[in-house]
């Protein structure tokens, strides 16, 4: 089956995959299993009263896996409900039994950075520190354990929080770039349309214009009428070369497609051409503008030098040269209009300007033609 450009273009915009969307609730289910420290004391008969020990894991338990998931579906229920109920859980339950319960505390403290995305964050983790400390130091927790409590604390609130946070910013970030993708599609149709508008507004109000002059001269004057219709010949031929030389340069095929081409067009006009390019991986947009160079030299070439020997050479330096030993610069050949001088050769100009590059032409020492075309590396 085909390709489908829908979606090759979605993930072009959008190269996360659905597997690689960073956290989600799932994720942090797995942390319920901190819980067991308290069932641990139950089944060892350290918890007591039973009846209120099952309750406070079983509420535990609940409450995270509900804050969890209010904290990526809801994240504003999770913070005003969800996560103050299983603070008032927690908290009295680690107080009360003591030992392995503590482990819940970092239950809280997981589902704190989950749901907790702002500022207040550090400031909720050293409170939730604080209470951990006071209550391992009030149920004879030495110096040691309390600090690494904390540390645990600390460290399970504020790695689930940097992740999240990191990933939003690769979402904004993706966001961001679709939309600057999307901008400049909008801007390249304005573009061409303006383009489009620029070359064929004139043109076609011309031609209306003669096609009246022609119906209204066909009675009276056939001659007169049939000038008028070469002239929308002519005009008309004239508009569809622009057309096609605006379309040209919209769809600039690469270096290595025109340096191919250039190989074909000057053996057919019999001008041997010697080429050297590095091995080079260039941006698109690099690569279709030094495509255009070269279209545009070996066109000049075969059209204005009368040389027998052209040479392409692309340095490493992003400077492309295209050099010819025919006539030279205007004054040293015979042609009617001056090399360097042409349509083509202003509008590549433009483009390399646009590039922030530069274009340059003159006679190197030994006589003939170079065209120069200098890009930031």
């Amino acid at each position: 089956m085909g390709a489908n450009p829908a979606s090759d273009r979605d993930t072009w915009l959008n190269p996360l995959s659905e597997g690689e969307r960073g956290p989600d609730a799932k994720g942090m289910y797995v942390w319920v299993l901190l819980t067991t420290g308290g069932v641990w004391d139950i089944s060892h008969g350290r918890s007591h009263p039973l009846w209120l020990a099952w309750t406070a894991v079983g509420l535990t338990t609940a409450l995270y896996i509900v804050t969890i998931r209010f904290a990526f579906a809801d994240n504003h229920r999770a913070r005003r409900l969800w996560l103050p109920l299983l603070a008032v859980v927690v908290l009295p339950s680690a107080a009360a039994f003591g030992d392995n319960w503590l482990y819940l505390l970092l239950v809280l403290a997981v589902a704190l950075g989950v749901t907790v995305r702002n500022r207040t964050m550090p400031l909720l983790l050293f409170v939730l520190c604080a209470c951990a400390a006071a209550i391992a130091w009030s149920r004879g927790a030495g110096l040691a354990a309390v600090l690494t409590l904390d540390w645990g604390i600390f460290c399970s609130g504020l790695i689930p929080a940097m992740i999240i946070r990191l990933w939003e910013a690769i979402r904004e970030l993706q966001r961001t770039r679709q939309e600057l993708a999307e901008a400049a599609v909008t801007e390249e149709r304005l573009r061409f349309s303006r383009d489009l508008h620029d070359l064929l507004g004139h043109t076609l109000s011309v031609i209306v214009v003669k096609a009246e002059a022609v119906r209204r001269l066909i009675p009276r004057d056939t001659e007169a009428a049939a000038g008028q219709a070469a002239d929308i010949e002519r005009i008309g031929r004239e508009a569809l070369t622009e057309v096609r030389a605006a379309v040209t340069g919209y769809r600039g095929r690469g270096l290595a497609a025109e340096l191919d081409s250039a190989r074909t067009a000057l053996a057919d006009a019999g001008i041997a051409l010697t080429i050297r390019t590095p091995s080079l991986n260039l941006p698109p947009e690099t690569d279709a503008l030094l495509g255009w160079a070269v279209r545009e030299g070996v066109t000049n070439v075969i059209r204005h030098s009368g040389a027998a020997r052209c040479e392409i050479e692309l340095d490493e330096e992003m400077v492309l040269r295209v050099t010819d030993d025919g006539g030279g610069l205007p004054g040293r050949n015979d042609r009617t209009r001056p090399r360097g001088q042409g349509n083509g050769l202003t509008g590549l100009r433009e483009r390399v300007r646009a590039a922030g590059g530069r274009l340059s032409t003159d006679s190197p020492p030994s006589g003939g033609f170079r065209l120069q075309v200098s890009l930031d590396a």
